[in-house]
């Protein structure tokens, strides 16, 4: 396993639209270790590949001890809203009021390929949001309804 860097906003790879994963190999296997190290040091509730420079459909959220790896996640839910603050280890330093759905079901695949189907609410809901917009290109900011903090 090994610590990758986290790219900052600014970086043009976290506004592009990441990869389906075609091969659930050693290769995959090997960047979610190394994401789950990095969000360790850290210390955040979830991380997307491309936030290490990988363009491919693949986060992690760790919530209330438990690890979720999830690779092509897709919502196939969404219910109510909500409004919370977030924060992004690729925006430091700064905190924003985001209006999300309230519970969610997402599929996604597991690193060994088996299909999963996961259902969440509140803000563990949130977070899984959060790290499928980067799959995307989206940072937080966009969807921002009110800065809350702001500090460097």
């Amino acid at each position: 396993m090994a610590k990758r860097n986290i790219i900052k906003m600014g970086d043009p790879l976290l506004r592009k639209i990441s990869k389906p994963v075609e091969n659930f190999d050693d290769r995959l296997h090997q960047l979610l270790d190394d994401m789950v190290e990095t969000l360790h040091d850290v210390g955040g509730l979830g991380l997307a590949a491309p936030q290490v420079g990988i363009l491919r459909r693949v986060c992690i959220v760790e919530y209330d001890g438990k690890l979720y790896e999830l690779v092509n996640p897709k919502l196939v839910k969404s219910v109510g809203k909500c409004v919370d603050n977030e924060g992004c280890l690729s925006v430091p330093g700064f905190r924003g009021l985001v209006e999300r759905p309230e519970a969610i079901d997402v599929e996604y695949f597991d690193r060994k390929g088996k299909k999963r189907r996961q259902h969440a609410d509140g803000y563990f809901a949130r977070v899984f949001l959060h790290e499928m917009d980067h799959l995307d290109g989206i940072l937080f900011p966009d969807k921002m309804i009110k800065k809350i903090i702001d500090r460097d």
